[in-house]
């Protein structure tokens, strides 16, 4: 399920109707306002409905992108946990898309974007400097299955591309960044990411969900975050917000244990979150 927050269109129409209200007793589209009005109220509904037709017409790709043989049996498993058609489908992933994969672990989503964006897109896997020891051999080893996956270092608070992006996506790792011994500026991070973005480009990001008011204070112990804090530290760098998926919640989990905890693990409650840069 996907939770608008509203769209422009809807915005506009209103205004419009607001602004040639008939006089009382008049009849409302009478005169020559009618075919105006008319126009603008099946224009916001078409184009309220274009995210919904886009994904729809992606559907195929996304399906051939869950399908990849290359894909390790290990991350196949976790699908009915994950959901990543439905992920694929919120983040408005197309072919010819630019998109940087932060810190992407073994590369589960980075393995579909590559999949999906084809041979006209391209595939930042971002490794920060400060695990790139660790974590260049997996970034690697995506690079070389995928043509158009290439691994880019650099601090998280510090981050640019070669090109303009149409996503950034950060799976179950932004609370991290949170823990002092990352020393990351969070604020600088976000602002990195909007400036690299393209006008209209999308900001999409998945987390631990922390109980309500915890905010950021169990990143370290819990590896959660609350999901208002993170909204607003988004919202902070110039990001509108628009929209939320449901796909990967969890209402039974209570928020109290740890993610790595046997009893939740890989079934938390967890937002996801599109934001966009305003064109």
């Amino acid at each position: 399920m996907i939770r608008a927050s509203g769209g422009l269109p809807a915005v506009r129409s209103t205004r419009l109707m607001a602004k040639h209200a008939p006089a009382k007793g008049r009849r409302v589209l009478e005169g020559p306002m009618k075919p105006y009005l008319l126009a603008a109220a099946v224009s916001a509904l078409l184009l309220a409905g274009a995210p919904a037709l886009a994904q729809n017409a992606a559907a195929p790709a996304y399906q051939a992108a869950v399908a990849d043989s290359l894909r390790p049996a290990d991350e196949v498993a976790r699908d009915p946990l994950r959901h990543p058609a439905e992920m694929l489908a919120f983040a408005e992933v197309k072919p010819g898309q630019k998109i940087a994969d932060i810190r992407p672990g073994a590369g589960y989503f980075t393995r579909l974007f590559a999949r999906v964006v084809g041979e006209g897109g391209h595939v930042y896997a971002f490794v920060p400097n400060r695990t790139a020891e660790r974590e260049n051999p997996r970034a690697d080893a995506l690079v070389a299955a995928y043509p158009n996956v290439s691994r880019v270092n650099g601090d998280l608070d510090a981050m640019s591309f070669d090109q303009p992006l149409d996503l950034v996506f950060m799976s179950q790792e932004y609370h991290d960044f949170h823990i002092p011994r990352f020393g990351v500026d969070v604020a600088r991070m976000n602002a990195d990411i909007f400036k690299a973005l393209k006008p209209g480009g999308l900001y999409v990001v998945i987390d631990h969900q922390a109980a309500p008011g915890a905010a950021n204070s169990v990143v370290e112990t819990l590896h959660r975050i609350e999901g208002a804090q993170l909204r607003r530290e988004v919202e902070a760098a110039g990001f509108v917000f628009e929209g939320e998926s449901t796909a990967v919640a969890n209402p039974a989990d209570d928020h109290s244990l740890n993610v790595f905890d046997e009893a939740i693990r890989g079934r938390t409650d967890q937002f996801v979150y599109r934001f966009r840069k305003p064109r």
